[in-house]
């Protein structure tokens, strides 16, 4: 993990969560107000993701809370905007911890090129 602090991007705000551990891993910035939800327009949710993760990179986070589709899409252009590469913070309830998980999805796994 880089040395710079990046930022964690909060997909939406849940009040009974207790996220403030995760400023371990940056600035906490929330992407989507509590409540909110993608029902029978998605444009302007698509809009306000990519204005604030336009400046997404290897640095910062997303923490996976609140609306399924709103994580989906947050984690769709948090990709698209840094060469398919994205971090999560993953909450383990037992060490009360966030951890962070990498994901690359233009990874290719070597033994799959070898039988294809």
């Amino acid at each position: 993990m880089s040395e710079n602090k990046g930022k964690v991007f909060v997909i939406q705000e849940v009040a009974k969560f207790n996220v403030i551990p995760a400023r371990e891993y940056g600035e906490l910035v929330p992407l989507f107000e509590e409540g909110k939800q993608i029902m029978l327009s998605p444009a302007p949710a698509v809009r306000k993701a990519k204005e604030k993760l336009r400046n997404f990179n290897d640095d910062d986070f997303l923490l996976l809370i609140g609306d399924p589709s709103m994580i989906g899409l947050a984690c769709a252009v948090a990709s698209d905007n840094n060469r398919g590469k994205y971090k999560v913070l993953k909450y383990d309830r037992r060490s009360f911890k966030y951890f962070p998980i990498q994901i690359d999805l233009n990874e290719r796994n070597t033994r799959d090129e070898r039988e294809s």
